[in-house]
């Protein structure tokens, strides 16, 4: 918590506390926006057969989120530091709000269209949380703030599951969204109340479009040690994809699991995120740096995707969701570490570069699972395609090394 008695760009680290109610707003942001994304592949065979498209198109949503979402996370940089992260935040969530009523119209043309409106603004989400929580920050906690900000994501997932299911069944898809609306409207209202005294720093006469998409790019030239963390956050952010969407599948069709059996394992795996990721930043924070983690997070990743791809009949249950929580805690559990070095290393210019992270990451979402479903679909071999991105992982880890004993 901020000492009010100090204007925000005098405060120190003894003035700073930990900011609880910035990091409530900025969770609840995240995790409200992620759950209207990751509603639709809840109850994607319901949809799709009101639609009447295969149930295969509804995972195209939270793709084009993501594919648009690069684009707001390039831009909203700019954005924030014109009208305030508060602000900024407010929008992710009209943007949410527009896209729950979008598509509750129920036509393939407003899912489209409410897909579309939600990426718009969802790339804002990690800028604005940075900018508003790491000068509220002290640096002894500033690694665990933002990994329990990161909860957000597997969070919404997780409460997605929870509400839209039972709420599809006994009123249909379209009144389970629109329900999620007050929620949404009620976060809104409250940002409302603390946005004079936490958009102090905003600045009215910051433009906004002189530079475009590449200006968050630029910080790669000037901040040299930012580009293996791209690389890294790339490769990390494509991989965590690929457990999600791949590991159902492979285990229904390679293991023996049951639907049911295998929809635990997928939980295992989020909820080992949920779990992981403030113990990463309390590490970073007390014994060990972020990016020697980071680096150690890709070898376990990468060792534990190649035993992933190895799984078969002969496999123990047990060992197989053990291996599910291993990759949940590395795969999924890393983006709180890094979205924490993306603010380190881009100093003064931490909202450009958390805004870069966010772009790249959401890049790697899109393309590293259509490549992994391409090398799956041509070879019929997930062990081959397990094993490349295993290697990916683990040359991400030597390159934060390396970087680390320059």
């Amino acid at each position: 918590m901020v000492d009010h008695r100090l204007p925000l760009a005098n405060q120190t680290p003894e003035n700073l506390r930990f900011p609880v109610f910035p990091l409530i707003a900025t969770l609840a942001t995240q995790s409200l926006a992620t759950m209207a994304a990751y509603s639709f592949p809840v109850v994607a065979p319901v949809i799709a057969k009101d639609l009447q498209v295969p149930g295969t198109l509804v995972g195209f949503f939270v793709s084009t989120v993501y594919g648009v979402g690069i684009i707001s996370a390039l831009l909203s940089p700019r954005f924030i530091r014109r009208f305030g992260a508060v602000r900024v935040s407010q929008l992710v969530l009209i943007a949410t709000l527009a896209m729950l009523l979008a598509c509750s119209l129920g036509s393939v043309v407003s899912v489209v269209i409410g897909a579309a409106l939600l990426g718009l603004a969802y790339g804002a989400t990690a800028p604005a949380s940075a900018h508003l929580l790491v000068p509220r920050t002290p640096p002894r906690v500033m690694n665990l703030v933002l990994s329990i900000r990161q909860i957000g994501v597997p969070l919404g997932g997780v409460l997605a599951g929870l509400v839209m299911a039972p709420l599809t069944l006994s009123l249909g898809w379209q009144a389970a969204l629109l329900w999620q609306t007050v929620p949404v409207i009620a976060a809104v209202l409250l940002l409302e109340c603390v946005r004079r005294s936490w958009d102090v720093d905003r600045d009215p006469t910051r433009q906004i479009l002189s530079k475009g998409l590449f200006a968050p790019v630029q910080i790669l030239f000037d901040r040299p040690e930012l580009r293996r963390l791209s690389f890294v956050s790339f490769i990390y952010g494509g991989i965590q994809l690929c457990f999600i969407a791949f590991l159902t599948v492979h285990l229904t069709s390679k293991t023996g699991f049951d639907l049911v059996q295998a929809g635990w394992a997928l939980a295992i795996y989020q909820l080992a995120a949920v779990i992981s990721r403030p113990i990463w930043g309390w590490l970073a924070d007390k014994w060990i740096s972020a990016q020697m983690l980071l680096a150690w997070q890709g070898f376990i990743m990468g060792g534990t995707a190649f035993l992933t791809g190895q799984f078969g009949l002969n496999w123990a249950p047990w060992l197989i969701l053990s291996l599910c929580a291993v990759a949940g805690t590395t795969a999924s559990g890393f983006t709180g570490l890094a979205y924490a070095e993306w603010a380190r290393l881009g100093g003064a210019q931490r909202t450009e570069a958390t805004g870069l992270g966010s772009g790249l990451m959401f890049a790697g979402v899109l393309l590293l699972p259509s490549l992994f479903s391409v090398t799956v679909t041509s070879f019929d071999d997930y062990g081959l395609s397990y094993g490349v991105v295993g290697a990916l992982a683990v040359l991400s880890g030597f390159l934060l090394l390396q970087q680390k004993s320059t």
